[in-house]
């Protein structure tokens, strides 16, 4: 009685989780995507665990057109009538849905009413990227699951917690409350998971610790979180701001914006995709990827130092920044695929904050691992940590917790 199905809805794809919950795993997982091109395709992932027995995985793979998510849900649900686990065995007793703007209205897990997709439909303007596809996942799966709970679980809502001080930003007041324009901050659930999972590891209660954590992916975001609470974090009023990213800019004067429309008449469109998707280490050094940058800066490529020089000033700018706001901190931990997997980027981020009592171990941080582990010295004032972020065992813990009551 603890399986939750988690989906994550785009414009042309979505993601899926069948998670245990009480067993903190998933059962399966898969990705429908090229939904509404020519030809879609469909993954379908299926993991067995066994008492003594070291988890395996099979993947199914359906290559077919998708015109929309209704018929992707259709596909879904054939992959596991076909290649389980049974939808009868394994039955969720919930659907958690990833929904990435919640506004100020939405601050936590919020059972999904017609009402409640009104009310995220006239969202969609914050986050016109996310919240029309997330949408669309929410109707396609209340249609194929009519008889469970959906629940709604923002991305913004654990940000919920910032100071007016962290999220206003110095703009004409009567505009900004006109257009509900302010900081927002992304990538919550990872950030509360993480915060989290720190703590329990740590064996401390998080209500006493002063943590960062910086969600490094291709998108990437630092946190402030004070006593379980999210006081700052770097993303704004959309996912753009911030950190560099893999192809987004992160802060940058808006002034440049002004100057484009005027110098080269970019259109409001073209400069939203030489923003987010044309720019950050992409358009720095030609390749998205922190391995690929990493690989020809050793290389002694000069594009690609210079990518890798501007992230991490700006990484450290945030992580001092966010050191000033809560009076130093307990913990520092990386997550994502960058913050988990890249020993020179943790390495780099961290090098200049021995005076806030951060001591990095070379070779923990060198160290593959698995799980979540420390990579500070034994006595070192603030602990640094790597900890694997799970935001489908997030959404679904949310999710259960909501409909348990």
């Amino acid at each position: 009685m603890s399986i939750v199905l988690v989906i994550n809805s785009g414009s042309s794809s979505f993601k899926y989780q069948l998670v245990d919950v009480d067993a903190g795993r998933a059962l399966a997982a898969g990705l429908v995507e090229r939904i509404g091109q020519a030809e879609g395709v469909a993954r379908h992932t299926v993991s067995f665990h066994g008492p003594g027995v070291a988890a395996t995985k099979a993947e199914y793979t359906r290559e077919l057109p998708i015109p929309d998510h209704t018929t992707g849900f259709g596909i879904m649900l054939q992959a596991f009538a076909e290649h389980g686990p049974s939808l009868r065995e394994a039955a969720p007793v919930a659907v958690g849905h990833r929904v990435v703007q919640g506004g100020s209205r939405f601050v936590e897990p919020t059972l999904i009413t017609a009402e409640v997709e009104s009310l995220v439909e006239e969202l969609a303007p914050l986050a016109p990227l996310h919240n029309p596809g997330g949408l669309e996942g929410i109707r396609a799966a209340r249609a194929a699951f009519p008889d469970l709970p959906h629940v709604a679980v923002f991305d913004t809502a654990f940000h919920q917690t910032m100071p007016p001080a962290a999220y206003t930003y110095a703009l004409d007041r009567e505009v900004a409350q006109r257009h509900r324009i302010r900081k927002y901050g992304f990538h919550g659930t990872s950030h509360a998971f993480v915060s989290a999972a720190a703590a329990a590891f740590l064996g401390r209660p998080v209500e006493e610790l002063r943590q960062i954590v910086a969600h490094l992916g291709n998108g990437a975001s630092v946190t402030a979180v004070d006593g379980g609470r999210s006081v700052d974090t770097s993303m704004g009023l959309t996912p753009l701001q911030g950190l560099v990213m893999g192809t987004r800019t992160g802060d940058i004067d808006p002034s440049v914006l002004l100057v484009l429309a005027e110098r080269d008449g970019l259109t409001p469109a073209q400069l939203d995709e030489l923003l987010n998707k044309r720019s950050g280490l992409l358009g720095l050094a030609g390749a998205s990827d922190m391995r690929d940058i990493d690989a020809r800066r050793r290389a002694g490529d000069e594009a690609a130092t210079l990518a890798f020089d501007v992230y991490i000033h700006r990484l450290r700018a945030y992580l001092g920044a966010y050191l000033a706001q809560l009076g130093g901190a307990d913990v520092i931990s990386f997550t994502a695929g960058v913050g988990e997997n890249s020993a020179v980027v943790r390495a780099a981020a961290v090098e200049t904050l021995g005076f806030a009592g951060v001591r990095l171990d070379a070779a923990r941080n060198e160290a593959r691992g698995h799980g979540i582990r420390v990579i500070s010295t034994d006595d070192s004032p603030v602990t640094v940590l790597v900890v694997p972020t799970n935001e489908e065992l997030e959404i679904a813990r949310q999710t259960l917790g909501l409909t348990r009551g």
